[in-house]
C-alpha cells in the first residue's frame, strides 16, 4: 500500500468543479463558428486539448488524463478530428452519434445516457447530438502531454472561412490576424 495522505478541506475544494460554477467556452476549438459545431464546453479537469490558451479549467491538477463537458443542441457536435491520445465519450443525457473515418469509410454507433466508446489514438473522430433536445456528454482525454487537435483539412478551410484559423503552436486566432 502507497502512502496514506491526509487532506484539509481547503486543498480538496480546490479539487471540486461544482455544475453551478462552470461556464461554457463557447469557441474553445477551431470548428465552433461552424453552424453544425457549435457547442458548448466546460472544461472541467486539465485544459485537455483546448485552441484557446485562455481556457481555466475548474480543477487544474490533471494527472493523466483530463475531463470535459459537452453540451450540444440536436444535430450538433465536433467535426473530425483526432489526437495523440485516446479519448472516451459518455453520454449524460440524450442519443449521441460518435463517428469516425473519413469519406465511404465513414462509420457510426449510437450512444445513451452511461453507453462509453474509447477512441484510439491517430482515428479521426467526430460526433453530434443525434437526439431531438439539448443533450449533455462526458469527454475524457488521456495522457499528460494531450498535443493539439488535428483537423481534417476541409474542417480548418472552413473555419478560415469564419475567420478563424491556427497560429503556429495550435491556438485560436482571428485569419485576419
Amino acid at each position: 500500500m502507497g502512502d496514506i495522505k491526509v487532506m484539509n478541506k481547503a486543498d480538496m475544494l480546490e479539487r471540486v468543479a461544482m455544475w453551478s460554477n462552470m461556464k461554457p467556452n463557447p469557441q474553445m476549438f477551431v470548428d465552433t463558428r461552424l453552424p453544425e459545431h457549435e457547442r458548448d464546453l466546460y472544461s472541467v479537469i486539465g485544459p485537455g486539448v483546448s485552441e484557446d490558451p485562455e481556457t481555466k479549467p475548474a480543477i487544474t491538477d490533471a494527472q493523466d488524463f483530463n475531463i470535459a463537458y459537452i453540451g450540444a443542441e440536436p444535430g450538433k457536435g465536433a467535426a473530425l478530428h483526432s489526437h495523440l491520445t485516446v479519448e472516451v465519450f459518455i453520454p449524460v443525457s440524450g442519443k449521441w452519434a460518435i463517428y469516425w473515418n473519413e469519406g465511404d469509410s465513414q462509420e457510426e454507433v449510437i450512444l445513451g445516457p452511461l453507453d462509453c466508446v474509447s477512441v484510439p489514438p491517430g482515428v479521426l473522430r467526430g460526433f453530434r447530438n443525434d437526439g431531438d433536445a439539448h443533450a449533455l456528454m462526458i469527454g475524457i482525454v488521456g495522457g499528460s502531454d494531450n498535443g493539439h487537435v488535428d483537423w481534417a483539412q476541409s474542417v480548418l478551410d472552413r473555419a478560415t472561412a469564419t475567420g478563424l484559423k491556427l497560429d503556429e503552436n495550435g491556438f485560436i486566432i482571428e485569419a485576419a490576424e
